[in-house]
């Protein structure tokens, strides 16, 4: 569909936000004239299109800015956190245009079978979709290979090594890219979000697990065999609960929404979720006050861990309870505060967002957007 230099051109536009044809030549080591030939063919292609134009520097004339057009292509990106799965389709900007559901199956066979089947239901109020469709993501919980084709192990759905990327694209004759949860995210906001300008970032996932994932220098960071970020797993309070892993104390035990629930319900309280067990403790009830901050501090400690070993220009935390500003966003910001060297106290900031069924499934589809920007070769 593009050319190695098309997709570097496309690439760079929607990383930037809007750039001149100045500026292309400046970064590619064109001329003008070149870049401007091949602007013309995106822009015809659909790929591109101007937008305002910038004043030029001193006397010179003003620029064109280009930008991304949003209909360009499509993808479409499934979540498997939830059953039913969330499926939804999305362009160039991010931007979700339909969106269904579907019964989720833990058989990797069935799976890839519900989906190819929900698809036409996805695409069918737009006609032209069929055209404009490039690819397929899907996320789930687990830990994925460096290629993002093989489950290795996921403890939610009880998969190991799974060809996941494979049966899908069988099923569904589409290019298709798996991806952790947490990666998923940090790409999408890396690409339609917060992180958009930012060179380095940590993403930090809270739910009924918790996840990481690290942009650095202006790429994923996956690690050799794709499991970087897999901060559940880190070892908080040695010889402390058994964790489903296999381990005792890891953080997911002390810290997840999960963990959460059960230590409220081992303390016999109502409240199970972080915004009742807040309510609880402004009403003074100690056991609801002892477990946000347990659970707080313990995640403000690995967070803490995360700034010293990456320095990133920003943490995001995406969280699905809670407003995080009451008590246990508090004691999660202490905590970072106080376990990082003092001379690096209050310098990253910490920003938050709350998790919905789009989120994830915009996550998914942005995978495949992302291989596509950058790309990277179909499974």
């Amino acid at each position: 569909m593009l050319t190695t230099l098309q997709r570097q051109i496309l690439g760079a536009v929607n990383a930037s936000g809007g750039i001149s044809r100045t500026e292309l030549a400046q970064l590619s080591g064109m001329s003008k004239a070149a870049i401007g030939g091949v602007v013309r063919e995106m822009i015809d292609a659909g790929f591109l299109h101007e937008a305002e134009t910038v004043p030029g520097s001193g006397q010179g004339r003003p620029s064109v800015r280009l930008v991304v057009h949003p209909d360009g292509a499509w993808f479409a990106g499934v979540s498997l956190l939830q059953n039913p799965a969330q499926m939804a389709l999305i362009n160039l900007h991010g931007e979700i245009l339909s969106r269904v559901s579907f019964a989720a199956d833990s058989d990797p066979q069935r799976l890839a079978e519900n989906i190819a089947q929900a698809l036409p239901d996805l695409l069918e109020p737009h006609p032209e979709a069929a055209k404009k469709m490039v690819g397929l993501g899907v996320t789930l919980s687990g830990l994925i290979d460096e290629h993002q084709s093989t489950c290795v192990q996921s403890a939610l759905l009880g998969w190991r090594d799974v060809p996941l990327a494979k049966l899908i694209a069988q099923a569904t004759g589409m290019d298709v890219a798996i991806e952790n949860d947490a990666k998923a995210l940090a790409v999408s906001e890396k690409n339609f979000g917060q992180a958009r300008d930012l060179s380095s970032f940590t993403l930090v996932s809270h739910g009924a697990g918790i996840g990481s994932a690290h942009f650095i220098a202006g790429k994923l960071h996956r690690g050799l065999h794709g499991g970087a970020g897999e901060i559940a797993h880190c070892t908080l309070e040695l010889n402390g609960s058994p964790c489903r892993c296999g381990k005792r104390g890891c953080l997911d035990t002390l810290a997840s929404l999960n963990a959460i629930a059960e230590m409220a319900r081992s303390e016999g309280l109502d409240a199970i979720t972080i915004g009742g067990l807040e309510q609880q403790a402004m009403q003074g009830v100690s056991a609801a006050i002892r477990i946000l901050h347990r659970a707080g501090s313990a995640l403000g400690l690995a967070i803490s861990h995360l700034i010293q070993i990456n320095d990133p220009d920003m943490i995001l935390i995406a969280h699905q309870d809670a407003d995080f500003s009451g008590l246990f966003g508090t004691v999660v910001q202490q905590s970072i505060e106080a376990n990082v060297l003092p001379g690096n106290a209050g310098k990253t900031p910490v920003r938050t967002f709350t998790l919905n069924d789009d989120t994830w499934a915009r996550a998914a589809a942005s995978i495949a957007a992302h291989r596509f920007l950058v790309g990277l070769k179909p499974v």
